[in-house]
């Protein structure tokens, strides 16, 4: 005997049904209910109904009459794209990105904040609060029509449990990251590495864009990198992937607890720059790979030493990454992208020399955006469970 469906077991049909409704008008624009049934398998009258309610909440719009196959001419559906928003945030150096986009992932309104130094895990879920505060007040968005908030941290982060297992700028160590950041915000959190958002910002709208295979590389304050395989981004076994600062690059030393990576210590931006102030006459505040080769053009031999001696080592772990992953594209992005053409010339030489297969190499197309576009796409992956959520 077939029992009759317990009330939650009904709830969840109808939030399934209602979010498989919503991906077919996703991918499918001008429909009619006929044509949802069809597609989502599901009888007419269940799309009849779901649809009217999501008619009347605003996830779905009437856009006319479409042509008769014989009978009364069909309504035609869309996605409502612009019925919720998603927040996109990201920590990078000194300053905090933030951004409200629509359902497509097109950017609404932004806002950028600068982060008092040091910054502790604490003031950083502050600066968070006060940054979503003001972008809220700037763009007259309704925060009750936000779906939740992606955002990108420094770190290796855990998504699944909310954790961040090693920050050493903010001193979060397996602390519950997101479920503090979602109390204080009232909103669903999604929280990852700041580089893996970029990564994700890059193939989904930049130079990634066609790309199944490829690897992202930052050199900032940090180094890093992010990893999409077979489309989809690599996070690891413990979400450690792409750490590439701690690879055995330059001279080791001794590292203590909480320090950075040997590659980053040797040729981080900020190791960089140090090396620089003993050599240079001024240290400005701008791309030091620009300032150096500026000298170097000049005729110091130092400042030619030093710039060649960087771009000897980022381009070992570009060569470390390509042997071992063999990507089709390998995205080069932070300071990488002051190389200039003649560095890029430079970087390819040298894998041409050390790897058996040389990937393309393009230079980032989205700048500081990238971190944003990935952290509103991380938000809009479960987004039809988020909409179809609010029966």
């Amino acid at each position: 005997m077939i029992g009759r469906a317990q009330p939650g077991s009904t709830k969840l049909i109808k939030r399934m049904n209602r979010e498989n409704i919503l991906l077919s008008l996703k991918a499918n624009t001008g429909v009619s209910r006929a044509d949802l049934a069809k597609l989502t398998e599901l009888s007419r009258p269940c799309v009849s109904s779901l649809v009217d309610e999501m008619i009347q909440e605003g996830l779905i719009h009437e856009i006319g009459m479409g042509t008769s196959k014989g009978g009364r001419k069909p309504i035609l559906l869309e996605y409502n794209f612009a019925a919720f928003g998603v927040v996109g945030a990201v920590f990078e150096g000194s300053t905090m990105q933030l951004a409200i986009a629509d359902l497509k992932g097109d950017t609404l309104y932004r806002h950028q904040i600068s982060l008092s130094s040091p910054m502790d895990g604490e003031k950083a879920i502050e600066s968070v609060a006060e940054g979503l505060k003001v972008l809220l007040a700037r763009s007259g968005f309704d925060k009750s029509r936000l779906l939740g908030i992606g955002l990108g941290l420094p770190g290796i982060t855990r998504r699944r449990d909310g954790t961040i297992s090693y920050a050493p700028s903010t001193g979060w160590m397996g602390l519950p990251v997101r479920k503090e950041i979602e109390e204080k915000l009232g909103l669903p959190v999604i929280i990852d590495n700041d580089v893996n958002l970029m990564t994700l910002g890059e193939y989904r709208r930049g130079a990634g864009i066609g790309y199944s295979n490829l690897v992202y590389m930052y050199v900032g304050t940090g180094i890093g990198a992010g990893i999409v395989i077979d489309k989809q981004l690599y996070r690891g076994a413990r979400e450690a992937s792409g750490e590439i600062g701690y690879m055995m690059i330059g001279p080791i030393g001794k590292r203590l607890q909480g320090e950075f990576g040997v590659f980053e210590k040797n040729y981080s931006v900020s190791a960089v720059r140090e090396k620089a102030r003993y050599i240079l006459p001024y240290v400005g505040s701008g791309s030091i790979i620009r300032q150096i080769a500026d000298y170097a053009d000049r005729g110091m031999k130092e400042a030619r030493q030093l710039l060649d001696d960087t771009c000897k080592h980022w381009a070992i772990g570009i060569a470390n990454m390509a042997s071992m992953l063999d990507p089709e594209l390998l995205i080069l992005s932070g300071e990488l992208i002051h190389l200039g053409e003649e560095g890029l010339h430079s970087i390819k030489k040298s894998l041409s020399d050390w790897v058996p297969s040389v990937p393309e190499l393009k230079l980032a197309s989205l700048g500081e955006h990238a971190g944003i576009m990935g952290a509103i796409h991380s938000v809009l992956e479960a987004f039809p469970s988020e909409a179809a959520s609010r029966v």
